[in-house]
């Protein structure tokens, strides 16, 4: 089954408050977004494999480490995830950056494709995939199915705020990916919005409401 990480760094739990105050203006929360999915990409890439090389310093020669040449992706789910993505590329800036535009249809909650645009060697890449909210888990299991038509075998989730009915439903679809989060909901409302949440992240992070 999915391994299940949820965050209890004081750092990302400090910011995550702010984050989901109704008095945060777009300039923090967008800065928010990006220093917590820094924290959070540091702790989602532990297990990348290490090589030993040697390194001459100043004062002589140094037996070192050096990630072994893994290839990363980072791919956002349009449009929110867009704002998880500086932040880890601070962290991983050899990175390359997919984006695969999913939108949630407002009669049945179901998400819907309209773009898809991939790293041409995918398959030979660790992918993340990134949204800031984590509800139905509608649009993060059909990015991750896109993602692994493409040939994508080793692909991790990371979010900020999961809902319950999210997290188990991305179990249960890719039981092999796992899922890094700073905080786990209560539940979904009867529009599919996290309670307690934080509201629409897309709009938060663009200003659009």
């Amino acid at each position: 089954m999915a391994n299940v990480t949820i965050f209890e760094h004081p750092l990302i739990q400090h910011k995550l408050s702010i984050l989901r105050d109704e008095r945060t203006g777009t300039n923090q929360f967008r800065a928010l977004i990006s220093e917590i999915s820094n924290l959070m990409c540091y702790e989602a890439t532990r297990d990348l494999p290490l090589t030993a090389v040697d390194v001459k310093t100043p004062m002589g020669i140094c037996h070192a480490k050096k990630v072994k040449g893994r290839k990363l992706a980072i791919v956002p789910i349009l449009r929110a995830g867009l704002g998880m993505v500086d932040g880890m590329l601070n962290l991983i800036p050899a990175a390359k950056v997919g984006h695969i535009g999913l939108y949630r249809d407002p009669e049945t909650a179901q998400p819907v494709e309209y773009y898809c645009k991939l790293p041409a060697d995918i398959d030979e890449r660790e992918v993340i995939v990134v949204d800031p909210m984590l509800a139905t888990g509608g649009s993060a299991i059909d990015a991750i199915t896109m993602i692994k038509e493409k040939g994508a075998k080793n692909v991790k989730f990371m979010c900020i705020i999961a809902a319950p009915e999210g997290l188990n439903a991305l179990k249960d679809a890719h039981s092999d990916v796992d899922i890094f989060c700073a905080a786990l909901d209560d539940c979904l409302n009867e529009h599919k919005y996290i309670i307690p949440g934080l509201g629409d992240a897309g709009d938060r992070i663009f200003g659009t409401k």
